[in-house]
Parts: structure tokens; C-alpha cells; sequence
């Protein structure tokens, strides 16, 4: 995993369209759109809210941890034009069965939406990350406008 580009959630800002992710490595920053909903699912737990229900996210993060398992991380893998592809690495042990080490293909949404439950990392591979362009100036950008364009909050 040493080659790989480790990267952090920077913003999560409402678009027309969606939701907009941005993560950056601290040198860079990138930029995928998601649904509103997950978008709103990453945002909570990174805000420390809980919802008065479990989102499908948290059940799916509860289920993991009642059965043993951990997000240890997620990778974007590849890019196909606007579409993301990531992989979801699971680890799990428990009485039943010897530890055993999952790879899932999903979403980035769904991926980040885990990894910041499990406080887990999110990397991407160096070839996606150097073809993508920096998104830096353009976060700040919005993040400085007084009156951001409609659909955007900062």
C-alpha cells in the first residue's frame, strides 16, 4: 500500500445534481459526485451527529461489527470518464472462522460512507491520482464566494 496516495475527506458540498466529495492528499485535491443521501450519510458522521435511526450505512457498519469484521481500508481503483470505481478491503475473525481478509467492488460513495465509520483509510491508486485533475483552487474558490452559486453550501 506504500505506492498508493492516501487521501482525506476535504469538503462534501449540495450541488444541482448531487453531492460533491472532495479529498485531498494535503498537496492536491480531487473532486467525484454522489447522491444527495450518501452524501448527507459521509457529512453526519463526519459532523458527530447520530441519526435517531441507523442509516444503511450504519447497519451495514453494525453488521460488521457484529460479526467480527473491520473496514481496514478502501482504494479508487479506476476512473471511466464521470464514473468512480473503488474496492471496499473487509478483515474479519471471530469464533466461527479463522481471520479472513474480504476484497468488494463498490462505490466510492458507499466506500467512504464506511471507511469514515470504521475511522478506516481511503487511498486511491497513483495512476487515477495523477490523471485527475487538482481541484484546489477551486474549493476555495467556492469556499470564499459570499453568495456560492444555487446548490452549493460551503
Amino acid at each position: 500500500m506504500s505506492d498508493l496516495v492516501r487521501v482525506e475527506p476535504v469538503a462534501l458540498l449540495p450541488t444541482p445534481a448531487g453531492c460533491a466529495v472532495f479529498l485531498g492528499d494535503g498537496k492536491k485535491v480531487i473532486v467525484f459526485y454522489i447522491d444527495p443521501a450518501i452524501g448527507a450519510s459521509i457529512d453526519a458522521v463526519l459532523a458527530g451527529a447520530v441519526p435517531p435511526r441507523p442509516l444503511s450505512h450504519d447497519l451495514f457498519a453494525q453488521t460488521l461489527d457484529a460479526f467480527g469484521a473491520e473496514v481496514l481500508h478502501t482504494t479508487i481503483v479506476k476512473q471511466e470518464g464521470e464514473i468512480f470505481f473503488a474496492r471496499l478491503i473487509i478483515k474479519a475473525e471471530n469464533e466461527i472462522m479463522e481471520k479472513k481478509i474480504v476484497e468488494l467492488d463498490a462505490r466510492p460513495s458507499d466506500c467512504l460512507a464506511l471507511a469514515v465509520r470504521h475511522e478506516a483509510p481511503v487511498f486511491v491508486v497513483p495512476e487515477v491520482w495523477e490523471k485527475l485533475e487538482d481541484m484546489s483552487e477551486a474549493l476555495d474558490s467556492l469556499r470564499n464566494q459570499e453568495n456560492p452559486p444555487e446548490g452549493f453550501g460551503v
